[in-house]
């Protein structure tokens, strides 16, 4: 039986990966990241160490322990830990991060895969094995977008993959082809909630891989939680990239954004439009 390893952050995205796992008949070996990874996958592995954040030393330890050559990253490691003195860098941590240009997302994913890779634990795609997660393409939701909503969601496609180009974010909130807010270090969900105060009723959110999408790497999740932050601000359509982003709960996520009102577009370039 082969092992796959999975390195645990937050949200539901790491026990349906490591369910997919089991029925395709691996050993799931998890590292649970602390405070972070969900309680469940003690039940979802085959073996478990629940491990800081920081201790990268010991992460590579215990996959190596398990002989694992293959491992996902799956779940979100909000950075905002790195500024909230939450994360206790061992000496192998410390030594990746002093050597970072900068403190981008893609910068501390890239070093720590080469970290991981220098002892022969490959990352492998997010969705490897639950490709049944990537968003499809087209409108999900029964009411497509207005004539109106798509100029929006033309400009905020644009506007998007720049910042994803920056490596700043994945998701803009757009009302009247004006930013209302750009995902940060707060994450998606915040944003929305902060643009979504400036736009009143209506707005636009459109959520993006980077240009270069590494699908290994920070691939854009959306799930309930998501729904609900535009909700909450009376938002109006959710779109999202076709084959570059995933989908948490879809079947549920369609049907509670239809019956609030909500339209999803699963989107593949610009080509795709009214």
């Amino acid at each position: 039986m082969k092992n796959v390893g999975i390195i645990a952050g937050t949200g539901e995205l790491p026990k349906i990966i490591a369910k997919d796992a089991m029925e395709r008949g691996y050993r799931v070996i998890t590292v649970a990241l602390e405070n972070l990874a969900p309680v469940e996958m003690n039940d979802l592995s085959d073996e478990i160490r629940w491990i800081n954040v920081g201790k990268l030393g010991e992460l590579i330890n215990f996959l190596k322990e398990f002989d694992v050559k293959e491992a996902i990253m799956a779940g979100k490691v909000p950075k905002s830990l790195l500024y909230k003195s939450k994360v206790i860098p061992d000496l192998r941590a410390v030594k990746l991060l002093f050597y970072l240009k900068d403190k981008s997302d893609g910068s501390i994913l890239n070093a720590i895969t080469k970290e991981l890779e220098s002892e022969g634990i490959h990352i492998i795609d997010t969705t490897t094995l639950s490709p049944h997660l990537l968003t499809p393409e087209g409108v999900l939701t029964e009411e497509p977008p207005s004539k109106e909503e798509w100029k929006d969601i033309e400009f905020g496609w644009t506007m998007a993959k720049e910042i994803g180009r920056l490596d700043i974010g994945q998701a803009v909130v757009v009302k009247g082809q004006a930013i209302m807010a750009v995902e940060a270090i707060e994450g998606t969900d915040e944003a929305i909630r902060r643009g979504g105060k400036w736009a009143g009723d209506g707005a636009v959110v459109v959520k993006v891989s980077k240009p270069h999408q590494d699908m290994r790497l920070d691939v854009p999740v959306v799930g309930l939680s998501t729904l609900k932050s535009m909700i909450d601000v009376a938002a109006r359509v959710l779109v999202v990239e076709a084959q570059k982003s995933i989908i948490i709960n879809r079947d549920k996520l369609i049907k509670e954004a239809e019956d609030a009102g909500i339209t999803l577009v699963g989107l593949n370039g610009l080509k795709f439009s009214a």
